[in-house]
């Protein structure tokens, strides 16, 4: 069940963040982009076999931050999609600092929520410093690559409107692999052997390969949704 589950939680998130967009405007892709962000950096942590690959939940959802930056660079211009990124940027810096402060204090005699805490957060400084470095340059660069692609389609048709597929694709895909080896690296070197880093490099880049080109039609129907002038200023 666990390829079921993927593929309707991916089509729900895809779905969410393209709500979102048509009843709150850009405010709606920001917030998706908090939301997708904190999830991710949790899910990270969920290992489950799915598609003949054992990946984590957290590249699914993290996949989703790409949607919501190329929606913006396409529809509200580049500026909006950097915001986009600084906002994912603090939003995992502040996930960090509160959740490793939560272990300062010292729980009463009735609590039962600080070891499932321990649990969970107390081995996640590493990986959130992974993430973090990976979103940071893999987003940046993904909203770079985006509009180097536009600039390189609009000179050779003389249509900014073209080409779309090619803009989405080409950036999320180079910049999706720019993240697997920034996070694998630095979250995993020292740790694993560099076979078994090849070999997660490899499967987390073949669902983020799947989850891009799963994007694109998302990405079209936010630009229609724009020039229909059913998006919200």
């Amino acid at each position: 069940m666990n390829e079921i589950f993927l593929i309707l939680q991916l089509i729900l998130i895809y779905s969410s963040i393209l709500v979102a967009y048509r009843i709150f405007g850009k405010i709606g892709l920001f917030a998706m982009n908090i939301i997708c962000t904190i999830f991710a950096n949790i899910e990270v942590l969920v290992l489950v076999d799915a598609f003949g690959i054992e990946q984590t939940l957290g590249n699914i959802i993290f996949s989703s931050t790409y949607l919501v930056t190329d929606i913006l660079s396409e529809n509200e211009g580049k500026k909006e999609a950097s915001k986009a990124v600084w906002i994912g940027v603090l939003t995992s810096i502040m996930m960090l600092i509160i959740s490793q402060y939560w272990f300062l204090y010292t729980p009463s005699g009735n609590d039962w929520a600080m070891p499932a805490l321990k649990t969970i957060f107390s081995t996640t400084p590493r990986l959130m410093l992974a993430s973090l470095l990976g979103y940071i340059i893999s987003q940046r660069f993904d909203v770079w690559l985006y509009h180097k692609w536009w600039d390189f389609t609009t000179k050779k048709t003389g249509n900014s409107k073209a080409f779309l597929w090619l803009r989405n694709n080409g950036s999320t895909m180079i910049s999706q692999l720019v993240n697997t080896i920034v996070f694998t690296l630095t979250a995993f070197a020292g740790t694993y052997n560099v076979k078994l880093l090849l070999s997660i490099m490899l499967s987390s880049y073949i669902i983020y390969f799947i989850t891009s080109l799963f994007d694109t039609p998302f990405v079209y129907l936010a630009r229609k949704l724009k020039t229909s002038g059913k998006i919200p200023e």
